[in-house]
């Protein structure tokens, strides 16, 4: 059973290889409540699946380490029980999705683990994972459906209670929910008072409906860029703790994460990955009663690909208007380009790429399409350019 007595040995354990991150009060990111955030993007290995994976791997018997350990993981947890398996000299075997970041893999590598992908999702990996415990006899250190874990990401509680005494609520990401069990279980715990609110990726909300219908349900497939928390079936122990700690879940839509990503490059100098950033999301978009009040976001791992940071950078800018894309019918005569460029230059927008399509099929035969990508200022900005092309007699088709 999961004790709180279990949460405070785990916080001594951990002392020895994991810090206490810092809470940052972020002026800049919401004028609806004081928002704060808990900063374990910034924890050893980029992400809080340290805390549990080595509690866990701490615990186990002189005999169970001989064998080794084996887990399945997107990415955090793989490196969370690498490092924990390294420290203790143990030989450590990851079964990972084939779509996992290159860099989660490339790191979980360098703490000595033996990285085996898996075609498909988490739970393929999940799955392998199963098979190669059995012909192995290695011990499964499961990513969030176990006591252990759940009191070693539970210790996040204890710190964010230590912090801010006087908080009214906390909002944690969502995957198979042990992170959020043991958060949740911390703080109520000791302060009953104090909300839980968890979030879920809109194209993975295994808990959310799960918690909606009071019933474990497995998804028939995940879609979303946010791959820490892209989980088909929540856990039985996880589901059984967040329906009785877990104030509300709610999920969140790929925009709006990739949004709140880009809010806190620009406002608060930190890098989320789209499994932290989903707290950050709920508080921005008003998806919970939070107004007026004082809340923590828990920014649980900051491990993204830059290849994907940069994409996410991109929806995150044409999601707040700071990047437009037009597709404009013009006359294909000279002087055309220039007249809509002078438009554009006078209304204080940045022209940063051009395609000039003259074959397409369905235009007329002396026109054209001109595609533009625009730097704007938001979106009322945008509107601004599109009613003066309009004014000066140009059809704007996209």
């Amino acid at each position: 059973m999961l004790t709180l007595d279990k949460i405070y040995h785990a916080s001594y354990v951990l002392k020895e290889v994991i810090r206490p991150t810092d809470m940052i009060k972020a002026t800049n990111l919401s004028d609806e409540c004081e928002l704060y955030l808990k900063t374990e993007n910034l924890q050893v290995t980029g992400a809080f699946k340290a805390r549990g994976a080595y509690y866990k791997i701490s615990q186990l018997t002189p005999e169970e380490r001989a064998k080794g350990v084996i887990a399945c993981s997107a990415g955090n947890h793989a490196q969370g029980v690498a490092l924990a398996a390294q420290r203790y000299g143990i030989k450590s075997v990851i079964c990972m999705p084939n779509s996992a970041p290159i860099s989660k893999v490339e790191a979980t590598k360098s703490y000595g683990a033996e990285a085996v992908l898996v075609e498909g999702t988490y739970d393929d990996a999940h799955d392998k994972a199963v098979e190669l415990q059995k012909e192995t006899g290695a011990t499964f250190i499961h990513p969030f459906d176990d006591e252990m874990v759940i009191a070693g990401q539970g210790t996040i509680g204890l710190e964010i209670l230590d912090q801010l005494p006087d908080l009214d609520a906390v909002i944690v990401p969502i995957g198979g929910g042990g992170l959020i069990s043991g958060v949740a279980y911390a703080i109520k715990s000791l302060n009953p008072n104090v909300k839980v609110y968890g979030v879920q990726s809109a194209g993975a909300p295994s808990m959310y409906l799960s918690m909606a219908h009071s019933n474990i349900e497995t998804l028939p497939s995940v879609n979303t860029f946010a791959d820490g928390i892209a989980v088909k079936t929540p856990g039985e122990l996880t589901f059984e703790l967040c329906g009785k700690y877990v104030d509300e879940i709610i999920t969140v839509t790929d925009d709006e994460t990739a949004t709140a990503i880009l809010s806190l490059i620009e406002k608060q100098k930190l890098i989320s990955e789209g499994a932290g950033a989903v707290s950050v999301a709920a508080a921005l978009f008003d998806k919970l009663p939070i107004k007026g009040k004082k809340v923590c976001c828990l920014v649980s791992g900051g491990n993204i690909d830059v290849t994907i940071l940069s994409r996410v950078i991109d929806r995150g800018l044409q999601k707040t208007g700071r990047l437009a894309e037009f597709t404009i019918a013009l006359t294909d005569k000279p002087g055309e380009l220039t007249t809509v460029s002078r438009i554009i230059s006078k209304l204080g927008a940045n022209v940063v790429a051009v395609s000039h399509d003259r074959a397409d099929l369905n235009t007329d035969i002396n026109s054209c399409y001109l595609r533009l990508s625009l730097e704007t200022r938001n979106h009322e900005h945008i509107q601004k350019i599109k009613d003066e092309l309009s004014k000066k007699g140009y059809r704007i088709v996209q």
